[in-house]
């Protein structure tokens, strides 16, 4: 029987990154997947005849450039696009834009403009500070570790540097809602609601909920980066998996991918192999899952080979996703009141105040549709034509405010949530309804099913305060290291979080190098 030194699970963004790290070091790693395609999140479908739409993942905006450099990715196949503008689209016609640290149009005042560049460099100043910590694993607080004193004093004189003012901002502000931040800065209503849109996206609160500053701070990481504004992948977002599966094999590494693995295997103390749908039982020194915490434990390895206060920290830990996904095939090109043809292809976003996006988060909180969404609109086709036939296009949506769960379930209720969304729509772009080839709506529970991530969450959990950083995803379970010896987390789920970053896998690859339980 071939023994491998690590076997990875899930050939999504981070599994796959992971695994290259480990092969470029010298190390025999398969990977595993259940789905016949790589990229887990980042992934391409067709919605119908020769129109292709990103079913998943919309938009990339925190794509750590060093890995790209790293893996090589651009000779594999990675285009990115052009970024975007954010336009915040207004019922009357007169929408505010957003591009990088500069505001225009819906009426917006000096003092507005003033007051977002300043908010922006100090957001900034906060991300590169948190990516410091995102770069390595998060250090612990209570064990002399000499690599954890070493990120804390770099932490600590990034403090100190930061400035006394923002040092001050941060501390007071990091646990707050972005609310009550947005009040305190700025006047206009589509301003503070479009910077609320980024601290929500992916979660289940609203601009009250607390934890959302931290939340913003998470996504501006992505400028920190060297990002600026978010991108659409060319060819769609399953041609990022395709350049991440071909520079893995590059490396050395194999893949087996419509093969799920149904078991992680627990001889006596210690993790020593997996077990697949077609009944194969692999070895291996040690197992990396990039599946999310609860699959990797509830489900995969079993409460049974666990401590007990472990599985209480597994079931308590918090999933729901409160975001679903809007896709259109199109016979043409929508029209969107007050946006010129050339804008269209930008970042379009529909979230008239706070107010209206609190009113829409409330009643999925007793399992109920509500009828005010959020939307985070692309129009990829525009940039990219191969993505429908010639003259037609393909629109994405982000949909805000959909429940996990519904009191009545889903059964047949898809149908009225399309028809609400499509009512919502035509209000800033009239007729397009006259235009739809196709329509698909996914709701958190789709999202569960087709790219097995409990609760519909891509972040592979909530980003709160209380699962981030040194807590992600618990205790018992950080620093990429399972709660039994031989298993390892590699995913969204282990810090420093979810979108397409590809942190989680880099930091874990180097963790488990570093602990030389390969060697």
């Amino acid at each position: 029987m071939t023994k491998y030194d690590a076997i990875v699970i899930g050939a999504g963004h981070n599994g796959l990154i992971t695994s290259s790290y480990l092969a470029k070091a010298g190390k025999k790693v398969l990977v595993v997947d259940g789905r016949t395609h790589a990229g887990g999140c980042a992934s391409t479908k067709v919605i119908a005849n020769g129109f292709h739409i990103s079913d998943c993942a919309q938009w990339v905006h925190q794509l750590d450039g060093a890995i790209v450099k790293d893996l090589s990715l651009e000779m594999h196949g990675l285009r990115l696009g052009k970024s975007k503008r954010t336009l915040a689209l207004q019922a009357n016609g007169d929408h505010l834009t957003i591009d990088g640290d500069s505001l225009s149009g819906a009426g917006i005042n000096a003092s507005d403009k003033k007051a977002y560049k300043e908010f922006k460099s100090q957001m900034r100043a906060f991300a590169k500070l948190m990516l410091k910590l995102y770069r390595t694993r998060a250090p612990k607080l209570v064990e002399s570790d000499r690599g954890d004193k070493m990120t804390l004093l770099s932490l600590g004189l990034g403090l100190k540097m930061m400035g006394r003012k923002n040092r001050q901002d941060m501390m007071r502000l990091v646990l707050i809602n972005i609310y009550d931040v947005m009040n305190e800065h700025f006047d206009h209503d589509g301003l503070k609601a479009a910077v609320a849109l980024d601290a929500i996206t992916g979660t289940n609160m609203g601009p009250r909920s607390p934890n959302t500053v931290f939340t913003y701070i998470h996504r501006m990481v992505g400028e920190a980066l060297g990002n600026r504004g978010v991108a659409q992948v060319m060819g769609g977002m399953g041609s990022l998996g395709g350049a991440l599966l071909s520079s893995a094999k590059t490396h050395g590494v194999e893949v087996r991918l419509g093969e799920a693995v149904t078991r992680i295997i627990k001889t006596d103390d210690r993790v020593t192999g997996v077990e697949l749908s077609s009944g194969d039982v692999l070895e291996a020194t040690a197992v990396v899952s990039s599946a999310d915490p609860t699959t990797t434990y509830r489900d995969l390895l079993g409460y049974r080979n666990i401590e007990a206060g472990q599985a209480r920290r597994v079931e308590q830990y918090r999933t729901r996703s409160g975001t679903g996904k809007l896709h259109l095939a199109l016979s043409g090109l929508p029209s969107f009141t007050g946006v010129s043809p050339e804008d269209h292809s930008q970042r379009l976003i529909i979230a008239p105040s706070m107010d209206a996006m609190e009113t829409g988060l409330n009643p999925i909180k007793y399992k109920e549709l509500t009828s005010q969404h959020v939307f985070d609109i692309s129009i990829p086709s525009i940039e990219d034509p191969t993505l429908a036939p010639a003259g037609q296009h393909v629109l994405t949506a982000l949909v805000h405010y959909v429940p996990y769960e519904l009191k009545t379930g889903w059964e047949g209720v898809r149908e009225q949530l399309l028809e609400s969304l499509l009512v919502q729509l035509e209000v800033y772009a009239p007729g397009i309804r006259t235009l739809i080839v196709a329509s698909e709506i996914l709701v958190p529970e789709d999202f569960e099913v087709s790219h097995g991530v409990t609760g519909g969450n891509w972040h592979h959990g909530e980003l709160s305060i209380d699962q981030a950083l040194m807590m992600r995803p618990f205790p018992g379970s950080t620093q990429y290291t399972g709660s039994v010896e031989g298993l390892y987390l590699c995913g969204a789920g282990s810090h420093p979080g979810g979108s397409l970053m590809g942190l989680a896998g880099k930091n874990a690859a180097e963790e488990i190098l570093k602990q030389g339980v390969l060697s």
